[in-house]
């Protein structure tokens, strides 16, 4: 069978073909797009169909597309893009015979099972209970959650949108910040907080707060560069006070919400860290704050949070993985 795979971000959109069958996935054609430069995501799909049949010769039967958005049935509207996917209307204009839409963070879930041990970097081993409830927790554009549930031979997701739930802070640092988040958006979320845009609005607030100067080489970056990108960079090399700082208050604050996500779903299966950001700042994940952060909850829930397997997810292809794997089941 020859599926089609989407990974739909607001920053990128990664598709893939692929030939599945009993021995696993064999890519046969894989591209990166800038989602922005595309005023919708038809055109982009129909222009891979067609470079892909050119290359190989083969069309693909089934696809699934994770989106990152909710997904209402057959539609689905991604958050940080003005993008709106119809299933029938891939289908009919793709040539496909079955399409099928799911959040993005659905499409990692379905990857996590098919990862290596190369693919994982574990911040907590914990003690894994095989068919239990496992969550995924990543900041990228945005702050995707989701729960992964056992339902007879292999796990099935269960979406979320959590990510926009309200931030709750655990310190006076942390209050002083929702207030700020509180006065620019009114609505102060988990997302606004615990995402490559979050990451600015933390550096931001400490900016506007502390009247720090910023080094000179990190405003030159700034220029050219994604400011979440050159904060994350500068914080983790420790060129730039404000800049560490920022990274140190983000990732207790990933830690946080890791930890209650784990306890929303009771997360005894394990606990996964996906998206673009972690894999760029995985030796301060490594540190202590994020899972100091994660376990800092009420004593009684100490010894169940310390008992969850933690792991990053590396491979930045997790998503298609699971697209691919959910399209050769329709």
């Amino acid at each position: 069978m020859i599926v089609l795979a989407g990974d739909i971000g607001g920053t990128k959109t990664l598709l893939q073909l692929s030939r599945c069958s009993p021995g696993g996935l064999e890519v046969l054609h894989e591209k990166r797009y800038a989602s922005a430069e595309y005023g919708e995501f038809l055109a982009l799909a129909s222009q891979f169909v067609e470079e892909s049949f050119q290359l190989t010769g083969v069309r693909p039967s089934r696809a699934c597309f994770g989106v990152a958005g909710p997904v209402n049935g057959r539609e689905a509207k991604t958050t940080n893009l003005p993008w709106t996917l119809n299933a029938d209307a891939l289908e009919a204009c793709l040539k496909i015979e079955r399409v099928r839409l799911i959040n993005d963070f659905q499409s990692v879930g379905y990857g996590v099972d098919a990862l290596k041990n190369e693919d994982i970097v574990t911040l907590q081993h914990g003690i894994e209970r095989p068919h239990e409830t496992r969550v995924i927790i990543g900041a990228g554009t945005g702050l995707g959650q989701a729960f992964l549930v056992w339902q007879g031979e292999h796990y099935e997701i269960v979406a979320s949108e959590g990510g926009h739930a309200d931030f709750a802070p655990a310190d006076d640092d942390q209050v002083d910040l929702l207030r700020y988040l509180r006065r620019r958006y009114r609505w102060a979320t988990w997302e606004r907080a615990v995402s490559g845009r979050g990451l600015v609005n933390i550096f931001e607030y400490l900016v506007e707060r502390d009247h720090a100067p910023l080094s000179v080489s990190l405003q030159e970056a700034m220029l050219d560069e994604d400011h979440a990108a050159v904060i994350s960079r500068f914080g983790m090399l420790g060129q730039d006070p404000t800049a560490a700082k920022a990274l140190q208050i983000f990732v207790a604050l990933y830690g946080a919400q890791a930890g209650n996500l784990a306890l929303t779903g009771l997360a005894t299966g394990g606990v996964y860290l996906a998206g673009g950001v972690a894999p760029k700042i995985i030796d301060k994940l490594k540190d202590g704050t994020f899972m100091d952060a994660f376990n800092n909850k009420e004593e009684r829930m100490q010894p169940l949070l310390k008992a969850m397997p933690v792991r990053v997810i590396v491979n930045p292809n997790v998503g298609l993985l699971g697209s691919a794997i959910a399209a050769s089941r329709l």
